[in-house]
């Protein structure tokens, strides 16, 4: 039985049949209306581009990787601080997940990447191999387009940025390892330190104390308390990471802003410090938070808790220019680490786009699309096969024999 609408002629069935006629006729309007759109007829020019090819360049402590694709456009990006024969393995298994795909895809393969093995996500190794897969992607994207990164990642925030160290700029490190305790003299002689730089950098300078969870917490107290007339900008490291409940206890004790994040990895790391109000400033490092995808991710994580970032940054060109780029995107950001010997290291076979002003402080914009670091692999190869070089484990122990942290 057929169950009238209403008092007139049309019924369920013939309701559903002229809905589907006008939905046709709509349909057609629509598509003879893209083909006179300008925004319909755009082609992304990206979409055909295909990875080929991931060669890994190891170069004493450190390991380069190279992603080749199909448009003779290649990418480069740093694995550092690991093992470098297991960083070259971990990586070059990892170009299984990455064959044939669109490198401007960076997000969906860094989640493919992180996720591949659920026994394998997250840590240093997963990490920082996947550090420089994405420094590679966004390098080859950046191309691609004609732009540098940081174009790609909204356009600068900032015209320069604040480096050190400089003639303005200045970390002191902890000038040692220290037991559970700190004696008298091992205070003096950081306090002495601290006082120095301030004299060396002046009244309108930046002076830091980088504590290299070296220091035990109950003495980094001590410390605090003796130096504030210094104005140090931050206290770094100012404990090992894995127990938010310790970096709680020197905040509540402290007055001088703490400052962290070098050894953690990933958004999921950063959010304690961020939800428990523990750091005062955020220090990713780009190779080892997981790439530039990441330590954007976690610069808009921190602006939303008010916290800047001093990105830690000891790596060569290549992976200082990724982080640079990420550090001119973001609106929240205090000062930015440099490090001259692995520079200077990285300048035998590479170009740094990008130059600092001492006097200033301030270093340039990088300059070149992509991250606009050009590799020489001739002179790479030179630097490689030098004979004198090997890789050794760190062995740091306090006096009495046991391991230390450092």
């Amino acid at each position: 039985m057929t169950t009238a609408l209403s008092t007139g002629s049309i019924t369920r069935r013939g309701l559903f049949g002229a809905m589907g006629a006008a939905g046709g006729l709509a349909l057609l309007q629509n598509a003879v209306a893209d083909e006179k759109n300008p925004a319909g007829q755009v082609s992304d020019s990206a979409s055909s581009i295909r990875i080929t090819e991931l060669q890994t360049h190891r170069v004493q402590h450190k390991v380069y990787v190279e992603l080749r694709t199909n448009q003779k456009i290649s990418g480069w990006g740093e694995v550092s601080a690991l093992q470098p024969g297991a960083a070259e393995e971990l990586t070059k298994a990892l170009f299984e997940l990455l064959d044939g795909e669109n490198p401007t895809r960076i997000e969906h393969l860094w989640q493919k990447l992180y996720r591949a093995h659920r026994d394998m996500r997250g840590g240093p190794f997963m990490c920082h191999s996947i550090a420089g897969i994405d420094m590679a992607l966004w390098d080859i994207t950046g191309k691609l387009w004609g732009v540098p990164v940081y174009r790609l990642l909204g356009g600068p925030c900032r015209d320069k940025i604040r480096v050190y160290p400089t003639s303005k700029a200045h970390k002191v490190p902890p000038h040692g390892i220290y037991g559970h305790t700190g004696n008298p003299d091992e205070i003096d002689r950081m306090v002495k330190a601290i006082k120095t730089a301030r004299e060396r950098v002046g009244p309108d300078g930046f002076v830091m104390f980088d504590a290299h969870c070296a220091v035990p917490p109950a003495t980094l107290i001590q410390l605090a308390a003796a130096i504030k007339a210094f104005d140090v900008m931050f206290l770094e490291e100012v404990a090992v990471p894995g127990n938010i409940e310790v970096f709680k206890r020197l905040k509540a004790a402290i007055d001088i802003p703490l400052a962290t994040g070098e050894r953690d990895r990933t958004i999921w790391e950063f959010l304690p410090y961020l939800h428990e109000r523990a750091v005062d400033i955020l220090q990713p490092d780009v190779a080892h938070c997981g790439g530039i995808t990441q330590m954007n991710k976690i610069a808009v994580l921190a602006e939303a808790y008010h916290v800047p970032l001093a990105p830690h940054c000891t790596t060569s060109p290549l992976g200082a220019t990724a982080s640079l780029s990420v550090g001119a995107s973001i609106p929240f950001l205090v000062i930015h680490e440099t490090a001259p010997g692995n520079l200077q290291w990285g300048e035998q076979f590479m170009n740094r786009p990008w130059a600092v002003d001492d006097a200033t402080s301030y270093a340039t914009l990088p300059e070149g699309p992509g991250l606009g670091v050009r590799i020489d692999v001739e002179k790479m190869k030179k630097v490689a096969a030098d004979p004198k070089y090997k890789w050794n484990w760190p062995k740091i122990a306090l006096p009495d024999g046991s391991v230390a942290d450092y």
